[in-house]
């Protein structure tokens, strides 16, 4: 009898773990969807072009009393919906402006010790900072590292 009663509790649990566990699955999935809606947030289907942008020199700033100036060479890609293209070709000039004055204050060994996604980083942050103090909202979604020269 008590090898009964063992098999059947052993019965009743992985039932009862198996409801648990389909419940946590169905919770977990209708928890992040806004209300009243039952289906997964459709993903992200626009069409992207990409804009370049080459050949931004940045002088680096040198130790003191350093006689040989550094550089740094970057091209850029910008991701962008396809219906701000334009928008974003026109803003080319501004956009290179931005990177400048955002690396500039960098020096040589400040720059080789960052990676490329930290440099990256610092190049899309100030792009969102410039168009915070504009208030006016960025014609691309990220932009991206194609070409790096450090001399």
């Amino acid at each position: 009898m008590s090898g009964a009663i063992s098999l059947r509790t052993a019965i009743v649990a992985g039932i009862a773990c198996a409801a648990a566990g389909s419940a946590a699955t169905w919770y977990l999935v209708h928890a992040r969807l806004p209300d009243g809606h039952r289906t997964p947030a459709e993903a992200d289907v626009r069409a992207y072009r990409y804009v370049s942008l080459d050949k931004i020199i940045v002088m680096l700033r040198g130790a003191e009393g350093e006689p040989v100036s550094h550089f740094l060479a970057v091209d850029l890609v910008f991701k962008t919906p396809q219906e701000t293209e334009r928008v974003t070709r026109e803003q080319l000039p501004l956009l290179r402006s931005v990177v400048v004055s955002a690396l500039s204050n960098y020096t040589l060994e400040r720059v080789r010790q960052m990676t490329l996604e930290e440099l990256a980083g610092v190049i899309n942050a100030a792009f969102t900072q410039a168009y915070a103090s504009d208030r006016a909202g960025k014609p691309f979604t990220e932009a991206m590292i194609s070409k790096l020269i450090i001399e």
